[in-house]
């Protein structure tokens, strides 16, 4: 009898254990439940350290246009968005610590949100499966989809916007020829972000017979005197920016200290944004920047955003900051991320949640043209974009705007990287990248799986 009712107590026990189970499983965001049902979007950021003013209001444009799309649109053909964020500081390590713990949530595509983070995890995605989109900048080299099959510098990178910055300048002067015998310094932040840019600025420099001058300035760029002195010194017809956060700012004010025209000054589209300006003012007046995509809150993707996110009190960050440049770039990369989704699953299935090699499947057959640009409410903040297996760019449009001291004003004119110089560059770097991995070319057949 007792041993009965001891067996029946230990069941009682276990049915008891079971229940709770379930009811736990029901309730929190499980990796196998959330995989089953929602799209999950791993949100890697930088809202602390000197990297913040920039970081923020990317992060924020992400969050909000993911909000835009689960309250107006119910999800993705309905299944519904979730996300999280890892604070990375800009920190290759924690980059990569938070890949590690959010892939296993069900992620099928990352932003890393910089180059050393994108350096770091593009050995890693291929046996994760997992797609990287750079969004103008990380390896670009990587434009060759023959070689990174996962990864997507999407709307440009470091050689494109060198390359366009050159192209600007040689109009300026009245043509590529002219620049023979002038100098150009390059004054870039000493990490693989600001190093990417010199093999295209070489190239070019053979090619037009100017000087290059690189002046690295050690993260995070708060002490240049040193840097400036040197730009002081040589005198340069022209100064390149490649810095981020902090960086820009500080290096504004140095040059206004040192007398360098800011007209003269050409900054990467990560140095022309409105933190890198706005304590600078009129110090800053003709600084011109590269800029990637449009912005302000006319669009009607921001209204949108607007009426659905931030009047009903769930915005991520202030009202006034909706449609600023870095906001908007934030907003951009959202919706290519959605919009890979869905292409995907209109070959895999809508109103299913994608897999990784799904979502990569999507990133390089996306076809954006004017009129679907216009359907999504982006008119005016990008150019059609067009991948493939081989391009995984899609698109290398630019326009530089200048700072009149209170606001951006955008020049009307849009380049394109030259394309006979970039494809040899961007192949021999593939190749050379794929002998050191000991990686084949992709074939045919695997650009159609």
């Amino acid at each position: 009898m007792i041993k009965s009712l001891a067996l029946a107590s230990r069941r009682a026990t276990a049915a008891t254990l079971v229940a709770a189970a379930v009811v736990a499983l029901a309730g929190l965001p499980d990796a196998a439940q959330a995989q089953a049902k929602e799209q999950f979007f791993p949100l890697l950021v930088y809202r602390t350290g000197p990297y913040a003013p920039n970081g923020t209001p990317w992060a924020n444009g992400k969050q909000d246009y993911i909000k835009l799309i689960n309250a107006r649109d119910g999800g993705i053909n309905g299944v519904k968005i979730t996300y999280e964020e890892c604070e990375t500081g800009y920190a290759t390590d924690k980059g990569v610590e938070c890949y590690e713990r959010l892939k296993g949530r069900g992620a099928t595509v990352f932003d890393p949100q910089a180059t050393g983070i994108t350096f770091a995890l593009t050995d890693k995605v291929p046996q994760d499966k997992i797609p990287l989109i750079t969004l103008g900048y990380g390896l670009a080299a990587s434009q060759d989809g023959g070689v990174f099959k996962w990864n997507f510098p999407l709307m440009g990178s470091y050689w494109t916007a060198a390359d366009i910055i050159i192209q600007h300048i040689g109009r300026k002067e009245g043509g590529l020829n002219k620049l023979k015998g002038k100098k150009v310094a390059l004054v870039y932040h000493d990490s693989p972000f600001g190093k990417e840019p010199i093999p295209l600025l070489e190239e070019r420099s053979k090619m037009h017979g100017f000087d290059l001058l690189k002046i690295p300035v050690t993260a995070p760029g708060v002490e240049q005197k040193s840097a400036w002195l040197q730009v002081r010194q040589q005198r340069p017809d022209y100064v390149l920016l490649w810095g981020w956060g902090v960086m820009n700012s500080t290096a504004l004010k140095e040059a206004q200290a040192t007398g360098y025209p800011r007209e003269k000054m050409y900054g990467v589209w990560w140095s022309g944004a409105e933190p890198d300006v706005k304590d600078v003012g009129m110090g800053a007046k003709g600084y011109n920047a590269l800029a990637l995509n449009g912005f302000g809150q006319q669009a009607k993707v921001m209204q949108e955003i607007l009426k659905h996110v931030h009047d009903k009190g769930q915005g991520t960050g202030p009202r006034d900051e909706v449609g600023s440049v870095l906001y908007t770039r934030g907003v951009i990369i959202q919706m290519l991320t959605i919009e890979a989704v869905r292409r995907a699953q209109e070959r895999f299935g809508k109103g299913k949640v994608m897999t990784g090699e799904q979502v990569r499947w999507g990133l390089e057959n996306l076809a954006l043209d004017e009129k679907r640009l216009e359907e999504l409410g982006f008119t005016g903040l990008l150019r059609p974009i067009s991948t493939s297996c081989q391009d995984h760019m899609g698109s290398t449009w630019a326009r530089i705007h200048t700072w009149d001291g209170t606001k951006w004003v955008m020049d009307d004119t849009w380049y394109q990287a030259d394309e006979q110089i970039l494809k040899p560059m961007v192949k021999a770097a593939a190749d050379k990248y794929a002998a050191e991995k000991k990686l084949q070319r992709r074939t045919p057949q695997d650009c159609q799986s």
